[in-house]
């Protein structure tokens, strides 16, 4: 219920949403806090109402499960409570402690007034979820900022803190202390209503009036991508803000909610709340008995790589001593040039102040000898993918750490249970997979052996949320679930460049059609086609592919990015070096080896078939991991494939993308090709459900 402490003799009354843990605006909170509004109006004695959040949190705005709900005549939304304040009579303060996101923003908007304490933050995060404020957003903020400014802000989905929110007169006032926010607030009473609706929007960009508006909205639109490839939301809110500069308020709004159902009906909404929800998911382990996790209060690094150097930053940032041991002194000098500089990047963006970069930076140690090791709480091992040298490692720190330490590797492929074996203490070992850049790069996976014990594993979850990654459990098996799948989704890649597909098309589809961070092609030359080329080798030296492309190009010293020469070329004045470029000699060197090799040169492959051919291996092969156990939920693979490997958000993932197509469709497709499709994907499409639904019955088994 709400807290109310009802009517004081200055005629102010407090209305506290209390509706924890982020007191969510739902439909049934909604219909609470209209009874309260409405009675509050309905009082004579009262001119003022302040309406403050408990817990340290204003309001987290409306419950993401209600956008899956069909409303009813008798539902009640945060609209008809903003309606409410619109129509009454009274004075309305807004008391800002903490976030006030989304729907908390809009009511806070529909106020007269709105104080904060210094640590409030404000937002509309909206464009999230492929959604748009649904609840006035799109009309009251461009009439309060100007048009430009609040649909960048809308945009972009970000937070505001306090003091630029005061500078940009979101605002009125800023106080320190969550209680001295509603004595503040209490202060406005008897002030003038001051609706925001009542205002005209503006532009807001300088030299232009109204008459431009036509052109600044089509510049608009032409900033954001295609509706098609991720840019749906953004399209319509920018139709809402417009409505903002041309129709009048009641207008406006009403176009506003039209284009809100359109999106919660829309694919890319659904995947992107999909994406949402498996985050949430992500901590729940079946069948891991609770435990509390270990106190990490000290860690390591054992290699000064580029790898490791970035995960020490990670720990850095997340206020976790480090040691890194590297015992190559040019090593050394570089990793503390990539520490400094990374810092000093973060000072001049205005993210950290001197003072807090200086106190990271020199967090992170640097030592030669496994000796220095003893008080360290966790040991990640970031040396060379080979297992004689990981297990020399392991040796080492089992007999030099203490024996509470979790002993951790990141690993990308190898067998974390043969690397335990070279300790006493299996039990504390696992991997923990960053990705490079590991400071930057927001997936971690962590992978339980099975020896791995329930106190470990639920430190790994603990430490990934401290460390702010997006924690991914998976079994111990080859590549894990990403890499695992990443050596099929490329080996098709290979083929159809092997059958006369130019591999500059292939990319393109990927990429600028469907939406991937980048190419297939693009992304084994960053990561480096000796590495490709290692990885087959441990493996029994299976090609990728039909031909041995990758080592031919490796003989030849293409090893990608960090040679200017790969699957592409590469030109340090185009694009800084990174932009691939289309090589004649790559080219003519599959059409040599296929031909060799009888592989059939087509001229038919269309760009469905390539993008068929490439993500479909992903479904199969996630698939194949589900059925194993290696995978968790579906949501856990489209959760790696999207912070890890850049999959389009609004495409959910590969398993949920697959669902999208339909599964019998894509069965259906892989038997065309040859391919023999996963039993688990054969049941789903024999029986018409959808893998998503498989992973509640998982869920729940």
């Amino acid at each position: 219920m709400n807290g109310s402490n009802g009517a004081h003799a200055d005629g102010v009354q407090v209305i506290t949403l209390d509706n924890p843990p982020v007191n969510a605006l739902s439909f049934a909170y909604s219909a609470s806090l209209l009874r309260e509004i409405e009675a509050a109006e309905a009082n004579p004695a009262l001119t003022t109402v302040v309406i403050a959040g408990a817990g340290g949190i204003f309001s987290g705005g409306a419950d993401v499960n209600d956008f899956a709900t069909e409303p009813t005549p008798e539902t009640k939304t945060v609209r008809d409570v903003i309606a409410a304040i619109e129509r009454g009579t009274k004075t309305y303060v807004a008391a800002i402690d903490g976030n006030a996101l989304g729907g908390g923003f809009e009511l806070a908007l529909a106020c007269d007034y709105r104080v904060g304490t210094a640590k409030a933050k404000l937002g509309l995060p909206e464009i999230k979820l492929g959604l748009l404020p649904g609840a006035g957003g799109t009309q009251r903020l461009p009439r309060l900022l100007g048009a430009n400014d609040a649909l960048q802000l809308m945009l972009k989905g970000e937070t505001v803190k306090a003091a630029d929110a005061k500078a940009k007169g979101i605002l009125d006032e800023v106080v320190e202390g969550s209680a001295n926010v509603v004595d503040a607030a209490k202060a406005y009473a008897g002030k003038p209503r001051n609706r925001i609706a009542e205002r005209q929007a503006q532009l807001g960009v300088q030299g232009l009036g109204l008459f431009a508006t036509p052109f600044v909205v089509a510049q608009a639109h032409k900033m954001v991508p295609p509706e098609t490839n991720g840019g749906f939301a953004a399209h319509k809110l920018i139709d809402a803000v417009q409505a903002a500069i041309e129709l009048p308020f009641e207008r406006g709004l009403a176009r506003e909610a039209r284009l809100f159902e359109e999106l919660v009906r829309s694919a890319p909404s659904a995947a992107l709340r999909h994406v949402f929800f498996g985050e949430r998911e992500l901590s729940k382990i079946p069948g891991l008995p609770k435990t509390e996790p270990l106190a990490i209060a000290k860690a390591a690094v054992i290699g000064g790589g580029t790898m490791g150097t970035g995960i020490a930053i990670t720990f850095a940032e997340a206020g976790i001593p480090v040691i890194v041991v590297e015992t190559k002194s040019e090593a050394v000098e570089k990793a503390r040039e990539t520490v400094f500089g990374m810092f000093k990047y973060q000072v001049d963006k205005g993210r950290l102040t001197q003072e807090e970069a200086w106190t990271r930076a020199n967090s992170i140690t640097f030592e030669e000898a496994y000796e220095e090791l003893g008080d360290v709480d966790v040991v990640v091992e970031a040396v060379f993918e080979s297992m004689p040298v990981k297990k020399e490692v392991f040796g080492k720190l089992d007999a030099l750490t203490k024996p509470s330490c979790i002993l951790a590797s990141n690993t990308s492929t190898l067998d974390i249970d043969e690397i335990a074996s070279a300790t006493r203490r299996p039990d504390k070992v696992l991997g923990l997979h960053f990705f490079a850049p590991a400071n930057i790069m927001k997936l971690l996976e962590i992978v339980r052996g099975k020896a791995t014990s329930a106190e470990t594993l639920t430190t790994g979850i603990a430490l990934g949320k401290k460390l702010r990654k997006v924690g991914v459990v998976s079994g111990n098996a080859f590549g894990f679930i990403g890499n695992r799948m990443l050596f099929d989704y490329e080996a098709q890649a290979v083929e159809l460049a092997e059958e006369g597909v130019p591999l500059e098309r292939i990319d393109k589809v990927i990429k600028r059609d469907f939406g991937m961070a980048m190419g297939p092609f693009a992304v084994a030359d960053l990561s480096g086609l000796d590495v490709y080329h290692f990885i087959s080798q441990s493996q029994g030296g299976a090609p990728l592919g039909r031909v041995p492309i990758i080592a031919k190009l490796v003989e030849q010293g293409r090893l990608g990015q960090k040679t200017m020469k790969g699957f592409f070329d590469y030109d340090k004045s185009v694009g800084k070096g990174r932009e691939p470029i289309a090589s004649p000699d790559v080219a003519a060197l599959f059409r040599e080896l296929a031909v060799a090799a009888g592989v059939p040169q087509r001229a038919d492959v269309t760009d469905d078939e390539i993008l068929a051919r490439c993500i479909y291996p992903l479904v199969n092969t996630g698939a194949e991991l589900l059925r194993t156990g290696i995978a968790l939920r579906p949501g856990d693979i489209d959760l790696v494939w999207i912070y890890g490997y850049g999959f389009p958000p609004h495409h959910g993932g590969p398993m949920w993308y697959a669902d999208e197509i339909g599964v019998r469709n894509v069965v259906a497709a892989m038997e065309r090709f040859g391919w023999t499709p996963d039993p688990l994907l054969v049941e789903i499409a024999r029986s018409g459900g959808t893998i998503a639904n498989y992973s509640k019955e998982l869920a729940h088994a």
